[in-house]
């Protein structure tokens, strides 16, 4: 079984493929998908900006909009960051449980996954106020 430190390496070393992304209307350019989720915003509140669709092949890919601060929306394609294979599907399935256990501590799915991510990306702090000390729900 794959430690959660090796499936977050993997995870956050697939995220950073396909950046630096720049915004065609101003040119505001995103060095990170953290900084692209963090410096833009999201289309409608209340909604994660993620569409689940196809590629050219029929391989599912997923998109992720958001608004640059000019006010153009951007788009993400996903589809490189998707492994199939077992390992990467056993690392879905990973993220999806330990997502799971989040919402089941009272967090909702949101907040669960935007500190998941965070954790992917570096921040361990965001996660770790969801867990509070040692490791059970935050207070």
């Amino acid at each position: 079984m794959d430690s959660e430190d090796d499936i977050y390496a993997g995870l956050q070393a697939l995220a950073e493929t396909t950046f630096p992304k720049r915004c065609r209307t101003c040119g505001r350019e995103y060095a990170s998908l953290q900084a692209f989720i963090a410096q833009t915003e999201v289309i409608r509140p209340r909604q994660s900006g993620l569409k689940e669709s196809e590629d050219d092949d029929g391989r599912p890919i997923v998109e992720l909009f958001r608004n640059c601060v000019c006010g153009s929306t951007l788009m993400e394609n996903l589809n490189n960051r998707r492994d199939l294979s077992e390992a990467g599907l056993q690392r879905r399935r990973r993220f999806d449980d330990m997502l799971v256990r989040l919402m089941m501590n009272g967090h909702e799915h949101d907040v669960a996954h935007a500190a998941l991510m965070s954790y992917l990306h570096g921040d361990q702090g965001v996660l770790a106020a969801l867990l509070g000390p040692r490791g059970g729900p935050g207070g």
